[in-house]
């Protein structure tokens, strides 16, 4: 049966409180992949299919995990248009990167979520994490889908050997997440999308005094949890790899660059140029999805050229 195409409101118009403040809707999609045989969703070898895109910060992160544990020819993956429209991610392939549903031929992304859940009506969001032998969605949560892709699929992993959530580490992960999610993560978009003054700056002084807290810790260890690269560190990348092009100013958190923080910029850089991470940063998609998606921000869909980030790195 034809699916009709629904014109569903985004993330910015319908995750706003009394106050003004954005609050984002909890993902809905919370199934796992278990490496054991006998599990709905047993770990196999090009079973499983991701949907991103290369401008979500929640999408880039398990783009990173699959990079470093060399699930590329394992897990495959299919890219949305950067444009977010009022009918959500589509699968246009008119702009360099996109590569539309090669699994499914769907033209956009809420045809998947309605064909594994015909009564869904919650917010359509990338990453989604698909079972391609059942034809189904698995989660929907990049929280989630990392661990997944860091433990579940080592046997037929590239590096196994590789752990961002090692068992000696993870309470000082969690405690990690704790803060830097709704401080930096989320509160970015809490800056950003906010419809009062207050709401703005309340998130604005979070967002920085968290940044501060960053700089802090890096300036006497390389990652966020010591000598060793973790699952915090995959979850902080991909805001700060955006934040001197796009948020200081379109989401308005100009107190200071990330390139005007020593230490967490050579941090940057260092994961940047980890083996596959610099081919899960697309800044031209990035650039493209928040100045022409966001037209309640930037209505007149302009792009500024600058800065040149990954240039510095």
């Amino acid at each position: 049966m034809m699916q009709s195409i629904q014109t569903t409101g985004n993330t910015w118009s319908n995750e706003i409180s009394a106050e003004g403040a954005f609050v984002r809707a909890a993902t809905s999609f919370r199934g796992t992949v278990s490496r054991e045989s006998s599990h709905l969703h047993a770990a196999e070898p090009n079973r499983y299919h991701l949907y991103v895109s290369l401008a979500c910060p929640w999408a880039h992160r398990t783009l990173m995990v699959r990079a470093l544990k060399g699930l590329e020819d394992v897990i495959s993956v299919d890219v949305v248009h950067p444009h977010l429209t009022d009918k959500g991610w589509s699968f246009d392939t008119d702009f360099d990167g996109a590569t539309g549903d090669r699994v499914g031929a769907h033209s956009y992304l809420q045809q998947i979520y309605r064909a594994a859940s015909p009564d869904y009506a919650g917010v359509i969001t990338v990453p989604v994490l698909f079972d391609k032998k059942l034809g189904t969605i698995v989660n929907n949560e990049s929280s989630e889908i990392i661990r997944m892709l860091n433990t579940e699929f080592d046997a037929i992993a590239q590096h196994p050997e590789i752990d961002l959530y090692p068992e000696n580490l993870r309470s000082q992960i969690d405690a990690v997440n704790a803060w830097t999610y709704p401080s930096i993560n989320n509160g970015v978009y809490r800056t950003g999308f906010a419809q009062s003054q207050q709401a703005h700056e309340h998130a604005f002084d979070e967002l920085f005094d968290a940044l501060d807290r960053v700089e802090h810790i890096l300036q006497g260890q390389p990652f966020l949890c010591g000598d060793t690269l973790t699952e915090a560190d995959i979850r902080l990348f991909p805001t700060l790899i955006r934040f001197d092009a796009v948020y200081h100013t379109h989401f308005k958190c100009n107190r200071k660059l990330i390139a005007q923080y020593p230490a967490m910029h050579r941090y940057m850089a260092s994961i940047y140029h980890l083996p596959g991470i610099a081919e899960t940063v697309d800044m031209e998609q990035i650039r493209f999805h928040y100045f022409f998606s966001h037209r309640h921000i930037n209505p007149t869909a302009i792009m500024p050229k600058g800065p040149d980030v990954l240039a510095a790195l």
